[in-house]
């Protein structure tokens, strides 16, 4: 059975995690990699964080619908853990509701189109690098967990 974070192959994926998909697929395209459901911080967690290939620190935020950005509160928070800023929509999303500073992707479960790049705000080198140390170790604990998904893991 194929693994992917959150889910087993056999569990459907939300809509919002089928655009982090189409995202994340873009984004290795770009020479990016990615994680879905990531923590920069305490009571902050982003639907996708992709390193670029040059040390670059992007988030996307997946909105599967009016409801769903509307009840978002805490977009604001995740600026100021990254060098730009992202959200992706489906094609029919209404995107006027979208702040106009910062980025937009359409997206789809298979791949994701960049519309309108995010404003950069550099991070900082010290954020940049615990936030690089803090997504590396991240990656590092979910493939320990999917090639070994009985092992208890202590961290």
């Amino acid at each position: 059975m194929i693994e992917t974070f959150g889910a087993s192959s056999d569990t459907p994926l939300t809509s919002g995690q089928l655009l982090a998909r189409g995202v994340a697929r873009h984004f290795a395209d770009l020479g990016f990699v990615t994680l879905e459901e990531f923590v920069p911080t305490r009571g902050l967690r982003v639907d996708v964080i992709a390193l670029g290939p040059k040390g670059e620190v992007w988030v996307v935020e997946c909105k599967s619908s009016r409801a769903d950005f509307q009840s978002d509160h805490k977009w604001d928070g995740y600026l100021e853990w990254c060098d730009r800023f992202f959200w992706a929509v489906d094609g029919d999303f209404p995107t006027e509701l979208l702040p106009d500073d910062t980025g937009l992707i359409i997206a789809d479960s298979y791949d994701a189109e960049v519309l309108r790049m995010g404003p950069e705000a550099k991070l900082a080198g010290a954020r940049r690098k615990v936030l690089i140390q803090k997504f590396a170790t991240h990656a590092a604990r979910r493939l320990h967990g999917l090639r070994d998904p009985g092992a208890r893991l202590t961290y």
